[in-house]
């Protein structure tokens, strides 16, 4: 049993790893816990403060005459800065993480920020919106959910775009609410928060909050203490959003729970769904996913009982699906058009610009890699060994980033013998100046990176594409997620395949996500809509399914191949990330933790190999990937390497990153 434990004092300070050890006495012994609130000695006068516990362990730290002891908890329930410390370290444990990483993770941290005057601080004014009436649909939903008494781990919304799920939510907060519990409601992108805002201050005026990454961090430190002391209850905000310090919590709804953004890209690589799940266990709260396209992992979820699921399948505003129509640019190269918007796109917006509705142009360049393809053919160059595409290196070396397979770059396509093989470039700007010669007389917006650079970029360019100061709307991926324009009745996806054949595993997922959420955009009004995907590979499963809407089409075909190449969900993965700025350090460092890797059946190893980009700011990077069909036995492999890279790895020159069930490369 450890018989010292690691005391934080004040956890709003930016040092939280200065800790301070105390001895457990015997009378506290199996009472004292993470996140327990202390009583200590204190200081050369031993003055009586409360701290927090977040580490035990069994060996001192400094000579025992010199050791204190802690004098008592604190009297109280586990208060909510104790709630997030537990919460921190079932992130170390989970995630692969220092305690002190994901303390600094979970805990807001105090900043100096210079006060603005009061009426900056107090939300705008905004009149009350409609009263929203939940047809039969949504109201079966909010009653399973609310009343429900089985405790899954997490409710599963599957909602077509455009079925109400954001009514739904607000429904269960508006309950929630009302019971005196509080809310948190995640969201993808700051590209969401304009409209996501609005609608959620009508209904709920000033006990609302907003969290994004574009406060400061002393703003930050103030909106979450606003929730401590109880002036807010609900709390919008992407992932970080999460760890909001509310003492009665009782929902966290995720919306669009399948993007990828909510997985941290910097340790503790976390992902918010899990985490969300971690945390309602903790303080007995419900915790809602909802999707027009559900994460391929909470389906798999969902099938196998660990979550329940609930659907919705219809418009809430009675409209029908848009009509999709898939175009073969191979086709198009053969007829001569070799531009990037083919016949069909231009005679729709052509018909749409006349009749003054509004058009929305998606360029699929999430997951972009720098991945060929024959024009001819539409087959993309792939691993013999993982099923992913190859990555272009250079102009002659094609490179799988899972299991470092090389060949080269041959210009001829093996399949039909084609000369047309190569990268596909596409960028916003260009399509910009393409439909502007095209159609001089459209009023064109366009939002990417560069666009909405600035404060409020987002919602500046999408407040004037509602109010209709636009006829065109350019851009990639955030354009499509959530927004809700009664008058776009034409969307058009271009270069659907630079998603589909990124060297990922989770491409054809991720390509089906962006374009069915793409089409639900169109015809959300009281007028129809069209939807053309312009594509190399009409004939894939994943643009099919897409095209129809038809998720679970997709799902059967999708978790077919994630069993037979050994994927998750199904099968767990671990990547570990070693770095060096000597590449024979990092070599030798990568095969001696291969080495401890245990050989058993069940257990496949990937690797050493390079990273996608070997070295990146004179750091030299190799991976190493782990399936198992336990998630368990993962974690315990993972413990076990952590050992032995404290006794044997670490340094100054080496580091070392785990990750569960990676998104991407690293």
């Amino acid at each position: 049993m450890s018989k010292f434990a690691d005391i934080i004092i004040d956890i709003s300070h930016e040092q939280l790893d200065k800790t301070f050890q105390y001895i457990i006495p015997e009378e506290l012994k199996g009472e004292v816990t993470i996140g327990s609130e202390v009583v200590i000695p204190f200081g050369k006068s031993n003055r009586r403060i409360k701290g927090y516990v977040i580490d035990f362990s069994s060996q001192p730290a400094l000579e025992m005459d010199k050791m204190k002891s802690i004098e008592s908890l604190s009297g109280r329930s586990v208060a909510i800065e104790g709630q997030l410390i537990q919460l921190a370290a079932w992130i170390k444990e989970n995630c692969g993480s220092t305690m002190i990483q994901a303390l600094k993770t979970v805990l807001p941290v105090k900043k100096q920020v210079r006060e603005r005057k009061k009426k900056d601080e107090e939300p705008e004014a905004i009149s009350p919106g409609p009263e929203i009436v939940l047809n039969e649909e949504q109201l079966s939903v909010v009653e399973n959910i609310v009343n429900d008494v089985d405790d899954p781990e997490a409710y599963l919304i599957h909602g077509i775009t455009g079925s109400g799920k954001t009514e739904v939510y607000m429904e269960i907060i508006d309950r929630t609410v009302k019971e005196g519990r509080q809310a948190i409601m995640l969201i993808p992108e700051i590209a969401l928060t304009y409209q996501m805002v609005l609608r959620f201050r009508q209904r709920f005026g000033d006990r609302v909050s907003i969290m994004n990454s574009r406060l400061s961090q002393g703003e930050r430190y103030r909106g979450f203490e606003s929730a401590r002391k109880g002036d807010i209850d609900i709390m919008i905000g992407p992932r970080s959003a999460l760890f909001t310090p509310f003492k009665s919590l009782g929902v966290v709804i995720i919306d669009e729970e399948h993007e990828s953004s909510y997985k941290s890209e910097t340790v503790p690589r976390y992902h918010a769904r899990d985490v969300a799940v971690a945390r309602a266990k903790m303080c007995g709260a419900k915790v809602i996913l909802g999707s027009a396209t559900p994460s391929v992992d909470s389906f798999y979820k969902a099938s196998i009982g660990d979550y329940k699921l609930f659907t919705l399948e219809r418009r809430a505003t009675g409209g029908s699906l848009a009509e999709t129509h898939v175009v073969d640019m191979r086709q198009e190269l053969q007829r001569g058009n070799k531009s990037i918007i083919s016949g069909l796109l231009r005679e729709l917006m052509e018909d749409r610009l006349e009749k003054k509705e509004q058009i929305m142009l998606f360029i699929n360049r999430r997951g972009y890699e720098s991945f060929v393809s024959c024009r001819s053919c539409g087959k993309a160059v792939k691993c013999p060994h993982c099923d992913v595409a190859l990555t272009q290196h250079g102009r002659s070396k094609l490179v799988c980033h899972y299991c470092g397979y090389t060949e080269v770059f041959d210009r001829k396509c093996k399949v039909c013998g084609s000369p047309y093989v190569a990268g596909f470039k596409a960028g916003t700007e260009k399509v910009e100046e393409i439909v502007r010669d095209m159609f001089p007389q459209a009023g064109i917006l366009r939002m990417d990176a560069d666009t909405t650079g600035k404060k409020d970029g987002h919602a500046r360019i999408l407040s004037a594409f509602s109010g209709h100061k636009a006829d065109i709307l350019i851009g990639t991926q955030m354009i499509v997620k959530g927004h809700d324009y009664a008058n776009v009745t034409l969307v058009g996806v271009l270069a659907a395949d630079l998603s589909l054949y990124s060297s990922n595993f989770l491409s054809s997922e991720r390509t089906f996500q962006l374009l069915t959420q793409a089409a639900g955009r169109s015809g959300r009004g009281r007028l129809p809509g069209d939807v053309v995907i312009q594509t190399y590979s009409p004939d894939n499963y994943a643009i099919l399914a897409a095209a129809d809407q038809d998720y679970d089409s997709f799902y059967e075909k999708e978790i077919g191949y994630r069993r037979l190449l050994r994927y998750p969900p199904v099968y767990s993965m671990l990547l570990i990330l070693i770095s060096s700025p000597d590449e024979e350090d990092v070599e030798q460092a990568a095969l001696a933790i291969a080495g401890q890797i245990p050989e058993e059946p069940d257990i496949l190893v990937t690797g050493p190999a390079a990273g996608p980009v070997s070295k990146v700011k004179d750091m030299h990077k190799r991976v190493i990937y782990i399936k198992a069909s336990d998630r368990e036995r993962l974690k315990n492999i993972k413990d076990n390497l952590e050992i032995f890279i404290k006794n044997e790895i670490s340094s100054k020159n080496t580091g070392v990153i785990f990750d569960f069930n990676p998104l991407g490369f690293m």
